[in-house]
């Protein structure tokens, strides 16, 4: 299970076997109803009929809205797996934060119903929505960077690719450069450059090595008084028998 916490919120995602399986929120603009009335399933008023009920029965909202016959079963469990879908990549739009990792058999809370994501999918899919295209191009080089095709017609199946995408993929060929391939790709060059990073993340491409590059313009040696790039810094604190003892002031 991952948590992640940032400002008072925490959402949590469970893996299993390399599949997500369940996400959670504690933002109540997160909840299930919030979501079903953002889509447009339901009206604010039957939104506040049903929020009533829930109350006065406890029951678990998905079934209250079957049993009450205001959707049905298959569209519950759409939008369920939608919903665990918005939190997953809701993630992706955060810049800071603090993680948990934990191991181990954990039951998701408050839920019976089991999603299955495939891991390979939902990194494909949240970088896709990630809002800052820029702070993803500078992890993947400059715009002279190459890469080389390493993928498995297999391994694009998982991911989902469709057709732009696989035709965007089939521009990494070894010669075209991050310029090239961001330019020269069927959506707009933003949308392209999250695209290559996400392949570069799933490891279907691979950046060649810099000495390859360095072939066609020599580096510019760094004079002492020039600074080092700024490392990027990722808290973490792990929990759970794989990590030794739990000890709430390990980081």
């Amino acid at each position: 299970m991952i948590e992640a916490e940032k400002d008072g919120v925490v959402k949590s995602v469970h893996i299993k076997e390399g599949r997500v399986v369940h996400a959670a929120s504690s933002d109540l603009n997160d909840s299930l109803g919030t979501f079903l009335r953002r889509s447009g399933k339901l009206s604010a008023e039957l939104y506040a009929d049903t929020m009533r009920l829930r109350e006065e029965s406890d029951r678990r909202y998905g079934e209250l809205l079957v049993e009450e016959s205001i959707l049905a079963p298959s569209e519950i469990y759409r939008a369920i797996r939608q919903h665990v879908e918005a939190i997953v990549w809701s993630l992706f739009y955060w810049q800071e934060g603090a993680v948990i990792f934990k191991i181990g058999d954990f039951a998701p809370p408050n839920s019976r119903i089991r999603i299955e994501l495939p891991m390979r999918q939902v990194i494909l899919q949240g970088i896709k929505r990630a809002p800052n295209a820029r702070a993803l191009v500078s992890r993947l080089g400059n715009k002279r960077t190459v890469f080389d095709p390493g993928w498995e017609t297999e391994t694009l199946i998982e991911a989902g690719l469709d057709a732009n995408e696989y035709s965007l993929l089939q521009l990494v060929d070894g010669e075209r450069t991050l310029y090239d391939v961001c330019t020269e790709g069927p959506f707009s060059a933003a949308e392209n450059a999250k695209l290559v990073y996400a392949f570069h993340v799933l490891r279907l491409i691979e950046r060649q090595k810099v000495e390859e590059n360095a072939a066609s313009e020599p580096a510019t040696p760094r004079t002492p008084s020039e600074p080092l790039a700024r490392p990027v810094k990722v808290r973490l604190k792990t929990t759970g028998d794989l990590f030794g003892e739990d000890d709430a002031n390990d980081d």
